[in-house]
């Protein structure tokens, strides 16, 4: 691992791979024993081919990439393995010697290669790994008959989790982004990994990153970069619509953040957009468009005198602010923190526009006890920004700063329910209830309540199976909030790591650079990097600022 300054218009290291663990190991398990090989499917840009290409790394295996250029002549994906003139029963038999054979792009095949595709699953022979897109676009019968008729396992790509994108993000940009920029790019990029690096390229290139004040993570405001590569992205599908359609798309993109009344519009023409999926239509009649990227490119199309007529000001939110604030009020009097949508302030955050500090303090406080204290911070700053004095967020400032463990944050909440249960199974040290209170916690949003509580289950479990289950359930609940670590969790992330690899975290918490780790341990460089971004993930930080205190 590198460490260094990155220039401010690079995009140095390279992006790694991370994340999908679980995936990657289901997939590495489908080329073994008596496995036939796997299908993994999923929206482009989701990362399939990565994921592919990170699991069969080091193996012997043929490649094969369907083409829409190709598409009507047969056997075309394979031109480079089988003669110029073949047929499919003599095709299957030349490639039964193949061990391994991947397929991207399998949706993109002709139907003579489909079929042999098909062929070699029923045959048994080769372990395939095959590769397809589903945005909706038909797929070859033959291909989509590999999982419907059960010949082979499908991996269905979930979008990357938030968590997950962050530490994405922080190793591909080559510095750790504020919490709100993060959770921005990943509602923009809707977990298409290509466009999220080109918009991370861009605002590098454009110089768009500022660093956080007192810090060393990098933020984004202001308008979204309508590059030409953005737009590509979004073209295909903003170009279908007929004149009629783009008013009403271009009126629902200047409304943002707030969404239109279906009796505001034609109601044929918003059926037709709701059918082609350009739209969504809530229960209560609102209308909105159905993709984060389409406001933008449709905003940066737009006209000036146009954009001056329909264009939202922040004055216009303040009523959508105002219930906003008051639902996150509700919910923390309600112990109740599980995610709640709050565009307009996150709208108004975004766009470098200023943030009331009334809101700011309690989106920080809804925040600090979902246990993202990282996003706690980020709000309270937002406030500051506002009104610099403002004493309820520079308190959200310092509890979060001072990553307030979960005793402090509790004694703010209304008594009695799931928090008097889990002090009382923390009491006797009852394994099974603290288990309860922990799940309980956690289905209502306190994550890194809920992580605690595993915590004390696994030291308080006699059982070693129900203290390994409460350990991973903790350790899981950990990596999602932000760095956050109680003395509980703080000694169980510790305890996972290797002897060499706590020898290293102490010395990096101790203020040690990597070259004086080496010297002093006998190691090189390499080495030592490599220790700390192992531990980095277990210990889910992103860099030896973030280490835990107890280090």
């Amino acid at each position: 691992m590198t460490t260094y300054e990155p220039d401010a218009r690079t995009l140095e290291p390279p992006w790694p791979f991370t994340g999908r663990e679980d995936e990657l190991d289901l997939v590495r398990r489908s080329l073994t024993g008596a496995r036939h090989g796997i299908v993994v499917t999923g929206p482009s840009g989701r990362g399939k081919t990565r994921l592919v290409t990170e699991a069969v790394r080091g193996t012997d295996c043929a490649r094969v990439t369907g083409t829409p250029e190709t598409r009507r002549l047969d056997f075309a994906a394979f031109a480079h393995l089988l003669p110029e003139v073949v047929s499919l029963h003599r095709a299957v038999r030349l490639l039964s010697g193949v061990r391994l054979l991947v397929v991207d792009d399998a949706h993109l095949l002709d139907d003579a290669s489909a079929a042999l595709v098909h062929q070699l699953a029923v045959h048994g022979r080769t372990r395939l790994v095959v590769i397809a897109a589903d945005d909706g676009a038909p797929v070859p019968a033959a291909v989509s008959r590999l999982w419907t008729g059960e010949l082979l396992p499908r991996l269905a790509l979930e979008p990357l989790p938030r968590e997950e994108t962050a530490r994405l993000l922080t190793a591909g940009a080559g510095r750790a982004l504020e919490p709100l920029t993060t959770g921005r790019l990943h509602r923009l990029c809707g977990g298409d990994l290509r466009l999220l690096r080109e918009l991370v390229g861009a605002l590098v290139e454009g110089g768009l990153l500022t660093r956080v004040r007192d810090g060393d993570e990098w933020a984004w405001r202001g308008p979204v970069p309508v590059t030409a590569a953005v737009r590509e992205r979004v073209a295909h599908v903003l170009e279908r619509p007929g004149p009629g359609e783009r008013e009403i798309l271009q009126r629902l993109a200047f409304a943002e953040p707030l969404p239109l009344r279906l009796d505001e519009l034609d109601l044929e023409t918003v059926e037709g957009l709701e059918a082609g999926g350009l739209v969504q239509v809530d229960d209560e009649g609102a209308v909105r468009l159905s993709h984060p990227l389409h406001g933008p490119v449709l905003r940066a199309g737009a006209g000036r005198l146009r954009a001056r007529r329909l264009a939202r000001t922040p004055q216009d939110c303040g009523p959508a602010l105002a219930a906003e604030r008051d639902a996150l009020a509700r919910r923390i009097e309600e112990a109740d923190v599980r995610a709640l949508p709050t565009p307009v302030g996150e709208w108004l955050a975004g766009e470098g526009a200023r943030v009331p500090a009334g809101y700011a303090a309690v989106r920080a406080r809804f925040a600090r006890l979902r246990g993202e204290v990282r996003e706690a911070a980020a709000w309270a700053r937002e406030g500051l920004r506002d009104a610099p004095d403002d004493p309820a967020c520079r308190g959200e400032l310092a509890l979060a700063q001072g990553e307030y463990g979960p005793e402090q944050a509790a004694g703010h909440l209304p008594a009695g329910g799931v928090f008097a249960r889990h002090a009382d199974a923390l009491a006797r040290g009852d394994g099974p209830a603290l288990d309860r209170a922990a799940e309980a916690l956690r289905q209502r949003g306190f994550l890194l309540f809920a992580a605690e509580a595993y915590a004390q289950a696994a030291h308080a479990h006699r059982d070693p199976g129900a203290a390994r289950t409460s350990r991973t359930r903790a350790l899981a609940l950990a990596r999602r909030c932000q760095d956050a670590r109680t003395p509980a969790l703080s000694g169980l992330v510790l305890g996972e790591l290797t002897a060499r690899q706590r020898q290293i975290v102490a010395l990096a918490a101790a203020g040690l650079s990597n070259r004086q780790i080496a010297e002093r341990l006998t190691l090189s460089v390499r080495t030592v990097g490599n220790h700390l971004y192992s531990a980095y993930t277990r210990l889910g930080a992103s860099d030896r600022a973030r280490l835990p205190r107890s280090a």
